[in-house]
Order: structure tokens, then sequence, then C-alpha cells
């Protein structure tokens, strides 16, 4: 936009020739998400320009991102999860271990990478094989534990109470210097086990 008018009369743009640019774009078969970058792009400038006081009002002020289309989830195959659960072996080590448990309460406990990264020593309870978890709006469930999970938290404490560094830490799930896992971490470790089932999981 700024090519076509110049810098000089970058006030005197509105709406319907950035509306004109779209269309360039779409015929000329760009995507609608890379046309919706290239309009957020301008949305920012415009608001710098409006900090700035170089101009007065964005002709950007009522426009509406293109629709793109919705990317659907499709489910892992039973066979394929029960395939990657044998493969997951828990090898000796702490973080082996741990990282094992991740995956497993990732499937069968349907819990939210928050929630199990938030999940509290006390709301784990093995006598009832259920864990207590605080989801969104602090709402709390209860989940039951099938009894091989159960057996993985079991070694897992076993491993966690073996660690070199005497940790005291309330959550669940701790790094081996005892820190709270952070969710990037969670992502990639889900990504890494879950890519060996299925090619639609995106790995990072």
């Amino acid at each position: 936009v700024q090519e076509e008018f110049g810098q000089e009369s970058i006030d005197l743009v509105n709406y319907s020739q950035i509306r004109s640019w779209i269309v360039l774009l779409v015929d000329q078969g760009i995507s609608n998400v890379s046309v919706n970058r290239k309009m957020a792009s301008l949305k920012a400038f415009y608001k710098f320009l409006l900090k700035i006081k170089q101009i007065e009002v964005s002709p950007m002020l009522k426009h509406k991102a293109l629709k793109t289309p919705k990317i659907v989830k499709i489910p892992f195959s039973e066979k394929g999860v029960n395939d990657l659960m044998h493969d997951v072996v828990a090898r000796a080590g702490f973080e082996e271990v741990r990282d094992k448990l991740i995956v497993d309460l990732f499937y069968t406990t349907g819990m939210r990478r928050a929630e199990l990264i938030s999940l509290m020593f006390r709301n784990v309870d093995l006598s009832s094989n259920v864990v207590k978890v605080l989801g969104k709006r602090n709402k709390e469930r209860i989940v039951p534990l099938l009894p091989i999970v159960a057996d993985q938290i079991n070694l897992y404490l076993k491993e966690r109470e073996e660690l070199d560094e005497i940790v005291d830490s309330d959550y669940f799930f701790i790094s081996k210097k005892g820190l709270k896992l952070s969710e990037s971490f969670v992502y990639r470790l889900k990504n890494c086990y879950f890519s060996r089932v299925s090619e639609k999981v995106k790995k990072s």
C-alpha cells in the first residue's frame, strides 16, 4: 500500500483501496492465511501511526479477517496408541520414567497440558487410584487412574526419591533439578512420542 500511494499520502489511504489490494492478492492465488498475515501487519502499522499521531483514523478500523478453513484434529487410532504404549518402555532413569508417565496420563485421562504441569503432589491419591485436577476457571474434577498407570506412578515416585539432589516441590512433575516443568517442554515431549503413531502430529 505504501509503495502504491507514497509515504507522503499514507494518511489519504482508505479502506476501499486496501480492499482492492486484498482482492488482487486473492486473485494472484495467495491463500487467505497469508493475506490475513499481511493485513495484521498493516493493521499494526496503522496502530503505530495513530500512536505517533501521523494519522487520526485507521483505515483498518473495521477490517475483518478473511475466513480460513478450520483444521480438523483427527484422533489417533486405538491400534496406533496401543502400539505406542507398548513401544514406549520405561527404561532405567528418572527422566525416562517421568516422560513415560506423562504420555500415559495424556492418553488415559484426557488431562490438558496446563492441568498436567500444575498437578500438585497432594492431589494424587494412590489409595483410591484417582487424581484431583484443577481445570479452567478453577473447577476441580476427580479423574480415575487405570491400575497400569498407578503402577507407573509408583515407579516414578521411587525414581524421584532417588534423585541426587533432595527436591522440595509441591508440583508432581518436576525436572531433574526439582523445578516445575514448562509448557514448551511438555509440548515437545508429547509431540515427539505421538508422532511415532501419526503423521498428523507436527514435530517441533
